[in-house]
């Protein structure tokens, strides 16, 4: 996963205590005969310190992802969960207070060598240290913050993907254990109760992913909040279809036209090519609906072959399109 490389994100006083513990054993068994050994060991405590800062914030700057390079799916959940703006800028000051510990060290370096009384001049060079690194407590902690959230996203593949919505109850959870022939797994998704449900099957050697997001597409748009809009809409960026599976008895407890207009709802959000099927056709209550493209039993496993066949169709179709769309953009370049 993208964000499994961040680690954790320690505190100022976490990262100044591991420095000046460092610098304290740098300084131990050293001999101090006179002025020229203090200002040894002092220099030799100041490097040591002002070389842990800077290397920990680089590699809390190196850890995290460059945003820009994102997959677009990623970026945007990133933004909805914690802001890609908001990072950047904390990101950006870690490496200023890098670059700053690592100036400031080197001119106390310079007056430590001036200086008849090593100890007051490494003295102030510790201050400002403590100074700087506090000055980015703020950012620091915030990124932690953001590093715990952003590793709870769900691991999704950038490989061709059905989407599976509708209402609850209508069989969306046991069409992906159907379709992928095993439990599927659920990864944490920060607007849902339950997670997202993905499952994986193979055609030949192309590898197909199947999503059911309970919490997100099981109700009305009309229902949900801004930051479920956002998560909504980075769907979007998958190369995918979606599945909307209808209920044609209404023993899930939502009528048909509840259901259809969910359908309207979903059609007009995601402009991705949507397959409506209409589940539990073994049982008695079940209709035939004019709106639905085909139909299925997640119970008896009626047509669902027939249903995957023709969504891996759609997703290829899908995506040679957005090929074609990609390179007339790349051509209108030149």
């Amino acid at each position: 996963m993208i964000f499994e490389k961040i680690n954790t994100v320690q505190t100022s006083e976490e990262l100044l205590d591991k420095a000046f513990r460092r610098a304290t054993r740098a300084m131990s068994g050293k001999n101090i005969t006179g002025r020229k050994t203090a200002i040894e060991a002092n220099e030799s405590m100041m490097l040591t310190a002002g070389n842990i800062l800077t290397d920990n914030l680089k590699n809390i700057v190196r850890r995290f992802p460059t945003f820009e390079n994102l997959p677009p799916f990623y970026y945007e959940l990133a933004d909805v969960v914690v802001g890609v703006d908001d990072m950047r800028k904390s990101l950006s000051r870690l490496d200023w207070a890098s670059a700053k510990i690592h100036e400031v060290t080197r001119d106390h370096v310079g007056k430590i060598r001036r200086a008849r009384d090593p100890l007051p001049v490494r003295k102030q060079c510790f201050g400002r240290l403590s100074s700087i690194m506090r000055s980015i407590d703020k950012d620091l902690i915030f990124l932690n913050e953001s590093r715990n959230k952003l590793r709870k996203l769900p691991s999704v593949n950038d490989e061709p993907t059905i989407v599976v919505a509708g209402y609850p109850n209508i069989g969306k959870s046991s069409f992906v254990t159907k379709v992928t022939g095993a439990t599927p797994e659920i990864a944490s998704y920060p607007f849902t109760t339950k997670g997202v449900s993905i499952g994986h099957f193979f055609v030949g050697n192309d590898r197909y992913q199947v999503m059911d997001t309970p919490g997100l597409l099981d109700r009305p748009m009309s229902e949900r909040n801004e930051i479920e809009l956002q998560a909504i809409t980075a769907l979007k960026n998958l190369d995918a279809v979606v599945l909307f599976i209808i209920d044609a008895t209404e023993t899930c407890g939502y009528e048909i036209e509840d259901q259809k207009r969910m359908l309207e709802e979903v059609r007009k959000e995601f402009k991705l090519p949507v397959l409506v099927v209409a589940n539990k056709a073994d049982l008695p209550q079940f209709r035939d609906l004019d709106f639905v493209d085909m139909k299925m039993s997640t119970a008896t496993e009626e047509g669902i072959e027939e249903v995957t066949s023709t969504l891996i169709e759609m997703v290829k179709k899908a995506i040679a399109e957005k090929e074609v769309v990609e390179e007339n953009e790349i051509m209108d370049d030149y």
